[in-house]
């Protein structure tokens, strides 16, 4: 970091802080902003981020594209709403491989909770993630501990093998498939079957959405790999509200528990600590690969960076 940057950045990310947690939502944006360009640093800037007084619980929705994961985060946040939740919204979008841009779709989606000031919406690019995150999402959803928010949605790209990051950001994940999923239930369910603390059959009202929880119930039952104790597995219709209430009701349970091993323990445990900081030195890693590539101009420029001896 730049002298002209590192003298303003301590000051600035501070009196951020300060205003996300008196409630100004700008102010949030912005530190969410300065989080995510100045990365692993502002740890050292904001020691309050690894210490907060209070934590959201953090919701991972994952699924496949065209689940329906929008449509049903917008019915949980009228439904914590209704009972006096301040909810985050984290949404990933994905980012092109050749641009590592993304239309970043914040201003499109929940549109009806834009005017509402016990709500926030992010959008954030994957950046090519092979994990389906960012490393800078392991920062930004830090911040909303910070401004006291009671619930944190993250919703995130399309789920797989290798799209496994939200495990360890979120303190609860609900993968979220529909009836037509069953083709492809069988390439995905090694990597489910590690994530999904609740598994939602959404668009329930469907042909077939019966059939396919029964189904997805006897694989689970089946699988050598599935946990001793099954997975739930919900039926929601996103467009009519249909389930979401219950499922709203079963998320306040799980953020409600207490006692040892639950998710405030594991969010501050060992295991999310190195997986937070692998990411982050990952990205570091990627930037100085990036850095050193495109200082490669000539043949001999190559050789040079590699040391090959002809």
């Amino acid at each position: 970091m730049s002298d002209q940057t590192g003298g303003t950045a301590r000051p600035r990310i501070q009196e951020l802080s300060q205003k996300a947690k008196a409630g100004d939502l700008i102010g949030l944006a912005q530190l969410l902003t300065l989080l995510e360009r100045e990365g692993p640093s502002s740890f050292e800037q904001l020691p309050e981020l690894l210490s907060p007084h209070q934590m959201a619980f953090r919701v991972g929705i994952t699924g496949p594209p065209g689940a329906g994961k929008s449509t049903l985060i917008g019915r949980l946040i009228a439904e914590f709403r209704a009972q006096g939740k301040k909810v985050g919204v984290l949404a990933v979008d994905p980012s092109s491989p050749f641009t590592k841009g993304a239309v970043l779709g914040d201003r499109i989606r929940y549109h009806e909770h834009f005017n509402d000031p016990g709500v926030f919406i992010r959008s954030l690019g994957s950046r090519g993630s092979l994990g389906g995150l960012s490393s800078s999402a392991y920062l930004m959803v830090r911040a909303f501990d910070l401004a006291g928010f009671d619930i944190v949605l993250l919703e995130t790209v399309g789920v797989g093998q290798t799209e496994l990051d939200i495990m360890n950001v979120a303190d609860w994940v609900a993968v979220v498939l529909v009836p037509e999923s069953g083709d492809s239930i069988q390439g995905m369910k090694a990597g489910l079957l590690e994530i999904a603390d609740t598994f939602i059959v959404n668009k329930g009202d469907r042909p077939g959405a019966d059939t396919f929880l029964r189904e997805l119930e006897a694989s689970m039952h089946l699988d050598p790999r599935a946990p001793s104790v099954p997975v739930p597995i919900m039926k929601t219709t996103a467009t009519s509200g249909e389930g979401v209430k219950d499922l709203t009701t079963k998320i306040l349970g799980e953020a409600s528990r207490s006692g040892a091993g639950t998710w405030r323990d594991e969010r501050v445990g060992l295991e999310r600590l190195q997986a937070e900081a692998k990411a982050l030195l990952r990205a570091a890693s990627e930037r100085e690969i990036e850095r050193r590539t495109k200082t490669i101009q000539s043949a001999a420029d190559f050789i040079r960076e590699f040391r090959i001896k002809i």
